[in-house]
């Protein structure tokens, strides 16, 4: 009798943790997904759009929030549309074969005293995969939420480019609003 009513117990906590996550989709509209490259020394700023995947999110227990989030590299938009095409190209993003940009996270910790969580994940560009961590926060939207975040990686890391006008350091602005499903 005792087993059955620690199993019962232990199904209900679990089934308040899984209740408590509730799962997003980001979406274009709303968002922006921007960076900022120097070339020949002068700030050039771009974005993505094409934003897909899912979230889910519990602010209480942020060890069990996920993020899955992925954006279309062939949307690049630096305002130079010859510029754009170069970048599509195999030296940088070779969108041909490599169609998408994903962030897959592997934990959440926070918030701390200024309510900034902090996500570490897998970022993956042109098949390759490197580990990157930053902080964000959240903000609520109605039902919906809006995920905030800075971070700066290194192109080549990546295999983007081997262009010595361009600075090998970039930073990318996240501003990413999710639609409770």
């Amino acid at each position: 009798m005792m087993k059955f009513v620690i199993a019962g117990l232990l199904a209900l906590s679990c089934g308040g943790v899984c209740i408590a996550q509730r799962q997003y989709k980001p979406t274009d509209q709303g968002s922006a997904i921007a960076f900022v490259i120097k070339n020949f020394g002068i700030n050039t700023k771009g974005s993505f759009s094409g934003l897909d995947g899912s979230i889910g999110w519990d602010g209480q227990h942020p060890d069990s929030c996920v993020f899955d989030v992925s954006i279309d590299a062939s949307t690049i938009n630096t305002g130079n549309s010859m510029r754009d095409e170069h970048l599509k190209k195999e030296a940088y993003f070779d969108v041909a074969n490599y169609p998408r940009i994903r962030f897959v996270s592997t934990g959440v910790t926070g918030p701390d005293r200024g309510g900034h969580y902090k996500v570490t994940g897998r970022l993956t560009i042109k098949n390759t995969t490197k580990d990157i961590a930053f902080p964000f926060i959240v903000t609520a939207l109605g039902e919906d939420l809006i995920f905030k975040g800075d971070f700066t990686i290194n192109r080549r890391d990546f295999g983007v480019g081997g262009s010595s006008t361009i600075s090998n350091q970039l930073t990318v602005s996240l501003t990413v609003l999710a639609k409770k499903q």
